[in-house]
């Protein structure tokens, strides 16, 4: 796959998704909790949820309509949001309590405990405030559409996915998992939100969830979304801090369960590149053209063989 081209790709979806969040998360919330917000969603992390939202609309041709294209932003912009604010929360001292987030302090660093509480509360509302636009500002997304994005991300967010993977691994600290109950927890903690990307949107394109697209490109969302977690297990035990942007090591110092001490860096490498295998084999028999999935495919590439 040409590096330009995925570079001129992604360069592209990143700059409207960063226009996007910055026009939609308000500097102007009371009592400074504007700043808190912008702070913690803006200029920061590599995207990776919005590029597999666009990636999975142009591989349906959700981008061949103004409704898909508008839809398949606000996708991609309300899953930023609801990633940046479970970051805002997770390094919080009553939860990971960390004090570096995407090479700068962590909110609750900068701002205080409880503003950043708040702002992560805000950001979470808002996320799905962005998919439910009022009929003379979201381009004719339907609110068909908007219950089922709305659905989809709330799913992959709460006891089902995100927030019940938190609660998992917060109360394994110091206890040895075995593979079924640490894949179950990465699954839920990263995977889901990873997966609800993918699906998001595929669902912008109208198609059918119950076909054969739906099903391949949820078991290629389901498959590079946990190899993303394993390769992060991997790079806390391999790469300084200043290259991850955040603190080095930090799961293992708080004996905290992960691939790596389950099985290893080197199986922790193998089976990071067996879910990559998977991940392509499900856009293999999704039936879609190779040159419509293009960015799926290079974007689950480099989940895996990537170095922060």
């Amino acid at each position: 796959m040409n590096s330009a081209a995925y570079k001129a790709w992604s360069d592209a979806i990143l700059a409207e998704v960063e226009s996007a969040l910055d026009a939609w998360v308000p500097a102007a919330a009371p009592a400074g909790l504007g700043e808190a917000m912008r702070y913690g969603v803006l200029d920061g992390g590599k995207r990776l949820r919005a590029l597999l939202v666009q990636a999975a609309a142009e591989a349906v041709g959700a981008h061949n309509t103004v409704v898909g294209r508008e839809a398949a932003l606000r996708a991609a912009c309300a899953v930023e949001l609801i990633h940046a604010y479970s970051l805002v929360h997770d390094d919080m001292p009553c939860m990971d309590n960390d004090v570096l987030r995407r090479g700068k302090p962590t909110v609750h660093v900068a701002f205080g405990e409880a503003q950043a509480m708040l702002a992560g509360d805000a950001m979470q509302a808002l996320a799905f405030e962005v998919l439910t636009p009022d009929v003379d500002e979201g381009a004719g997304v339907s609110p068909m559409l908007q219950a089922r994005l709305v659905r989809l991300l709330a799913r992959a967010s709460g006891q089902a996915g995100m927030a019940g993977g938190q609660a998992i691994d917060l109360a394994s600290v110091g206890r040895a998992l075995d593979e079924g109950t640490l894949r179950d927890m990465h699954q839920r903690k990263t995977g889901a939100l990873l997966r609800a990307s993918v699906q998001m949107g595929a669902a912008c394109g109208g198609g059918d969830t119950a076909g054969p697209v739906w099903e391949a490109l949820t078991a290629y969302g389901h498959a590079a979304g946990l190899a993303f977690q394993i390769v992060d297990d991997v790079l806390d035990e391999t790469q300084a801090s200043d290259t991850l942007g955040k603190t080095a090591g930090k799961d293992a110092g708080a004996n905290k369960p992960t691939y790596v001490a389950l099985l290893g860096l080197d199986g922790a490498r193998q089976e990071a590149a067996a879910l990559l295998a998977q991940a392509l084999a499900a856009l293999d028999r999704s039936g879609l053209p190779a040159v419509s999935v293009t960015w799926l495919s290079a974007l689950a590439q480099r989940i895996v063989h990537r170095d922060h």
